[in-house]
């Protein structure tokens, strides 16, 4: 057991994995991680996917059944992905129980080729929560423009939404506005508002990466005294505009109706670039009621050398608003930092979705070929 797993997690922080596979599943890995990481939630996306089917042999009894009824690769990525969330969610079944269903999660997301696509998320979020069919379950559907009414639509029906590729201050305030949409729905309908839960996944190593390359290219020592630090400043001010929209009298209203808040969640945690500390994103963002999703090998080195000082987030409101107020003056257009990471983020999970597909087909063919 690591002290300092305990620390973050007694100081408010949930520690999630980001990471998902058969071997980490068959072997009881996750169990493990469980039991000694203090890890009480699981996120996957396609990259961790492509990454899962692309090692080992895990997967090749199911890939051959799935050829020998000769299930398109459509199909069969439903199959192979959701087979892992379900086996994921009754690992983490008891942590859910023992948590009073605060914890315990396992999200899976939307086919992200969908993202600008309203009326298509919804189907897909409808159809993977069906097809997974446990209540510790997260349908994660984008931030975009267009994912914005599909997360109030999914909300509304009673589905629990991981809301991710959250990088602007402007659209969490409209991802939040969304759960409460969708929380006034579902009350309308006479829904349990107590058993609908979501968390906002707010991107944090992507900003310092494309603000820090702005800087660079500005060139000037004052830029470059202002590196590295967007990420966390970003990530903070996050967390101050949660504590306000949380307090308000509409809030108020649906948490009287049993409805749970929608928890901040910090992703993409690992550190980028090697002269950081790896430990950076998870010590300077800790804050009572947060998610911290990391990938096993920042999880690892938190364990190992993390230092947990108590909360850093709430303190440090001031100095995070003088910071962006620097590289505004500095020249970091941040509204066009954010539209390029969002697009990015999309553009990349499409891309990593298509090398599942490619990976899927491929093994279906061998498959197929040698039964």
């Amino acid at each position: 057991m690591s002290e300092t797993l305990k620390k973050l997690s007694d100081e408010g922080v949930s520690i999630w994995l980001d990471d998902i596979s058969r071997d980490r599943l068959r072997t009881g890995n996750l169990e493990d991680l469980v039991r000694d990481r203090q890890v009480v939630g699981v996120t996957s996306n396609p990259t961790i996917f492509a990454k899962a089917l692309s090692k080992g042999t895990a997967y090749d009894d199911q890939l051959r059944d799935l050829a020998v009824r000769g299930v398109d690769v459509e199909e069969a990525a439903r199959a192979i992905t959701t087979y892992d969330i379900r086996w994921g969610c009754d690992v983490l079944r008891p942590v859910y129980e023992r948590t009073d269903h605060l914890d315990g999660r396992v999200s899976i997301e939307v086919d992200p080729r969908l993202a600008r696509e309203t009326e298509k998320t919804v189907a897909e979020a409808r159809a993977l929560w069906w097809m997974v069919e446990r209540p510790n379950l997260y349908i994660k559907i984008p931030a975009t423009r267009e994912g914005l009414p599909a997360i109030t639509t999914a909300i509304g029906e009673g589905i629990s939404v991981n809301v991710t590729l959250i990088f602007s201050l402007e659209r969490y305030g409209e991802v939040i506005d969304a759960y409460f949409t969708g929380l006034e729905q579902a009350r309308a309908a006479g829904r349990d508002l107590s058993q609908i839960a979501s968390v906002a996944s707010f991107f944090v190593s992507r900003v310092d990466t494309e603000i820090d390359k702005r800087l660079d290219k500005l060139g000037s020592e004052e830029a470059k005294a202002l590196k590295s630090k967007a990420g966390v400043a970003n990530a903070r001010l996050a967390y101050a505009l949660y504590e306000e929209r949380f307090a308000s009298d509409r809030w108020k209203a649906l948490k009287d109706a049993g409805a749970r808040p929608q928890r901040p969640l910090w992703a993409s945690t690992g550190v980028k670039d090697p002269a950081l500390p790896d430990t950076l994103y998870v010590d300077e963002l800790v804050a009572p009621g947060t998610v911290n999703t990391m990938p096993e090998a920042t999880l690892e080195a938190e364990a190992d050398h993390g230092e947990v000082r108590g909360d850093t987030v709430r303190g440090a409101y001031d100095g995070a608003r003088a910071h962006m107020a620097a590289l505004k003056d500095a020249g970091v257009d941040y509204d066009d930092v954010v539209r390029v990471l969002e697009d990015e983020g999309v553009d990349k999970f499409e891309v990593s979705w298509r090398e599942l597909l490619g990976t899927i087909q491929n093994e279906l063919n061998d498959k197929g070929a040698a039964k």
